[in-house]
């Protein structure tokens, strides 16, 4: 399995940073000594690595899974925030330069799945092409509207997040750890909801989109509007039950649908 590569005389690749700025954007969950590609996972608005630290038990041993650590939290916690896309994609993509002696492919998850789509594009301008995009629990870029709660109170913002699903939200009703958590959950989501390209630029990457049924936040015809950002035959789209984070309780047949797809 090769990386692919644009024929028509691309940029060159970023080099890789001698400042080793990979060390702190992924987290390696079980490193793969004989890995042929990499899954590049990103978390949603206000989550972390930890989403994915179950994966690899459900991954070949192939496939070695890299999980986006964005900053201002956990052991980021002392760096600030990023709450612009372009910002963000343009470091994970310097970030990602050592990583690009395989072939990859990206994951996101809600926010998660916008950034991944800006950093393929950004790596796709360099001549690399991913083996895959898979855009989890979001809508298409161009069909996204803000929910204009980024820069509301508190308390809008928290019921916001706690109307999507179950997981992890009961953190936001303990004193302590929400003040902790609050900044990074308010700038990523000013990342989202500034972030609305009307005319957003398709990649040659092949994209799957992934939702649960009962998410109210991803209507299944905007979800398959990913397939304006492709070319024909390169979409497809599968359905889980259950909400927002129908990606935590069947966490093993979507990992195995996605290893599928990477073979």
């Amino acid at each position: 399995m090769t990386l692919h590569r644009s024929t028509t005389a691309p940029p060159p690749a970023l080099p890789a940073d001698p400042r080793r700025t990979a060390d702190r954007w992924f987290r390696v969950h079980r490193a793969r000594a004989r890995a042929t590609l990499r899954l590049v996972c990103f978390p949603h608005a206000g989550g972390t690595a930890q989403l994915f630290h179950g994966w690899p038990a459900h991954l070949p041993d192939g496939v070695e899974l890299l999980a986006v650590r964005y900053p201002g939290r956990q052991d980021r916690l002392a760096e600030p925030c990023i709450d612009t896309m372009d910002a963000m994609a343009d470091a994970v993509t310097e970030a990602l330069a050592p990583h690009l002696d395989l072939p990859i492919a990206l994951f996101g998850h809600s926010m998660g799945s916008a950034v991944a789509y800006e950093v393929t594009r950004r790596l796709e301008a360099r001549g690399l092409r991913p083996e895959r995009l898979l855009a989890s629990g979001r809508v298409a870029p161009h069909r996204a509207r803000p929910t204009g709660v980024a820069d509301g109170d508190d308390a809008a913002l928290i019921a916001t997040v706690r109307g999507l699903g179950d997981y992890q939200s009961e953190v936001y009703l303990i004193p302590e750890l929400r003040e902790l958590l609050l900044p990074a959950l308010r700038a990523d989501y000013r990342l989202i909801e500034s972030y609305r390209p009307d005319a957003p630029v398709p990649v040659r990457t092949p994209i799957t989109a992934y939702t649960g049924r009962d998410d109210a936040t991803c209507p299944e015809e905007a979800v398959r509007c990913w397939a304006e950002l492709t070319g024909p035959g390169r979409f497809d789209l599968r359905s889980f039950p259950g909400d927002h984070f129908y990606l935590v309780p069947h966490e093993a047949p979507l990992v195995a649908d996605i290893a599928a797809r990477l073979r």
